[in-house]
C-alpha cells in the first residue's frame, strides 16, 4: 500500500511528511522545496489487540506505545503541484507520474489562505483553499483524460473488432492506474456509455469516465493544514460546506513534527493522535519551548482534538481504502519462535479470507490451507470467512 501526498507548494506538504515519518527532508516557505519524491514509512494507528489477551505484544516492525499498535505504511511525498500541471507545467507530468502507484490521495491545503496558486506566500487570508482542492482534482482528471485519449481511438478499434469486454480490456490496458475489470464496468454503466463499442465515445463521455476512474483509483480526503492560524477556521468551516463529497481534516503538521521532536528529547510524552501531552521534566524546558508548547494545547489540540496528522493517515488507509488489521497468532501460543509476543500485524484489503490471509503469511500455509482459528473466540472459520479489523487469527495447513 502506498499513500501519495499531493498539494501545490508551500501548503506545508513536506512537513506534513516529515510529522508522519520524521524523516530527514527539505522544508521551506518558497515553491518546489521538494524537486524529488521523497519516500518514507507513516504508521496508522490500532488499539493493540494485546490488551484482549493481557499481554504485551513486542512489534517486529513499527512500535506499541500505551497499548497502542503503530503499523508502517509507504509515505510518498510528491513535490508541488501548480495549475497547468497535466500540460508539464513546474515538472507536472513527471510529477503526476510519480501518483500512479499511489492507492489514495492526501490532499494537504494551506487552509489558512497565506498562499497563493504559485505557491507564494502572502498575507494569511489572502487566498481561498478552496481553489486548490478544485485546482488538483482538474489537473488530475486532465492527466487521467490525456492517458486515455492518447491511445483511446486505436484502442477501441480493436476492442470492438476483437469483440472484447470492455471492461476487461480497459482494466489490462490501464492496469498501471490501478483500474480493476470492476471498477471499469461499474464506471461505464454508471455514466451510460456504449459498452459495445466505445469508438462512439465522445470526448466527454472519455473526460467523464477519466474523472469516475480517478475517483475509484486514487481516493483522496483534503487534510487542511495550518489550522492553528486565526483564518483557518472560517476557511476550513467552508471547505466542508463545499466538499460535502471529502473528508475536509484540520491539521496543523507543524505542532505534530514540534510534539513528537519534543516526546523523542524526552521533553513531553506523547502518544500520536491523542488530545494531550504530559511534561516529563519542566526544568528542561526552555521559555521558548514552554510558550510553543502553550500555544498549540490552546490553538490545535483544545481547538480541535487532535494535530489531526495521525488521523489523516488512519483516515485514509481505514476509510478511503477499507483496509483491515489483521494478527497471526496461535490458540495455545500467541508467541513466535523467538519469544517475541504478537510480533506482527498485517494491513489487509477489504474482503481478505482467510485464505487470502493464509497467502499472505505463506504461499505453503494458502496451497495447503486446512482451516483457520479465530483465536479470539477460539473456532474454527472456513477459506471463505471474511476477516474483520483486529483479528487475530491462526491458520492450519498441511504439509
Amino acid at each position: 500500500m502506498l499513500l501519495g501526498l499531493v498539494g501545490k507548494p508551500s501548503c506545508g506538504k513536506s512537513t506534513f511528511f516529515k510529522a508522519l515519518t520524521l524523516a530527514d527532508v527539505a522544508i521551506a516557505s518558497y515553491p518546489f522545496t521538494t524537486i524529488k519524491p521523497n519516500r518514507g514509512a507513516g504508521h496508522v494507528r490500532i488499539q493493540c489487540v494485546d490488551t484482549d489477551f493481557g499481554v504485551q505484544c513486542n512489534p517486529r516492525e513499527g512500535y506499541c506505545l500505551g497499548h497502542n499498535r503503530f503499523v508502517p505504511v509507504e509515505v510518498l511525498d510528491v513535490a508541488g503541484l501548480v495549475p497547468g500541471a497535466h500540460q508539464g507545467k513546474g515538472l507536472g507530468n513527471q510529477f503526476l507520474d510519480d501518483l500512479r502507484q499511489a492507492d489514495a490521495l492526501i490532499h494537504v491545503v494551506d487552509a489558512s489562505g497565506s498562499a497563493n496558486e504559485k505557491g507564494e506566500i502572502g498575507k494569511p487570508g489572502s487566498y481561498d483553499p478552496a481553489n486548490d482542492v478544485r485546482f488538483l482534482e482538474q489537473e488530475i482528471d486532465l492527466w487521467y483524460f490525456g492517458l486515455l485519449k492518447k491511445s483511446w481511438e486505436g484502442f477501441a478499434k480493436v476492442a470492438f473488432i476483437e469483440h472484447k469486454k470492455l471492461g476487461g480490456a480497459i482494466a489490462h490496458r490501464f492496469s498501471g492506474l490501478g483500474v480493476t475489470e470492476a471498477m471499469a464496468e461499474e464506471a461505464i454503466k454508471g455514466l451510460k456509455l456504449d459498452e459495445e463499442n466505445a469508438v462512439k465515445w465522445s470526448d466527454d463521455d472519455l473526460r467523464q469516465f477519466a474523472t469516475t476512474l480517478r475517483r475509484k483509483t486514487k481516493p483522496m480526503l483534503i487534510a487542511a493544514n495550518k489550522c492553528d492560524l486565526p483564518t483557518a477556521a472560517e476557511n476550513i468551516k467552508r471547505l466542508q460546506q463545499q466538499f460535502p463529497d471529502y473528508r475536509i481534516m484540520p491539521c496543523s503538521a507543524d505542532s505534530e513534527l514540534t510534539l513528537k521532536m519534543a516526546a523523542k528529547a524526552g521533553l513531553i510524552k506523547y502518544t500520536p493522535g491523542d488530545s494531550s501531552f504530559e511534561i516529563a521534566d519542566d526544568s528542561k524546558l526552555s521559555q521558548q519551548q514552554r510558550k510553543a508548547l502553550e500555544f498549540i494545547k490552546a490553538n490545535v489540540l483544545d481547538a480541535y482534538g487532535s494535530t489531526g496528522v495521525q488521523q489523516a493517515i488512519n483516515a485514509a488507509v481505514f476509510e478511503l481504502l477499507g483496509y483491515v488489521s489483521v494478527f497471526p497468532g496461535g490458540v495455545s501460543k500467541l508467541a513466535d519462535q523467538f519469544g517475541r509476543v504478537l510480533p506482527d500485524c498485517f494491513l489487509m484489503p477489504p474482503k481478505t479470507t482467510a485464505l487470502d490471509f493464509a497467502f499472505k503469511l505463506h504461499t505453503d500455509f494458502g496451497k495447503n490451507f486446512i482451516r483457520a482459528i479465530d483465536v479470539k473466540k477460539k473456532l474454527p472459520v472456513g477459506k471463505d470467512h471474511v476477516l474483520q479489523n483486529r483479528d487475530v487469527v491462526e491458520i492450519v495447513s498441511g504439509k
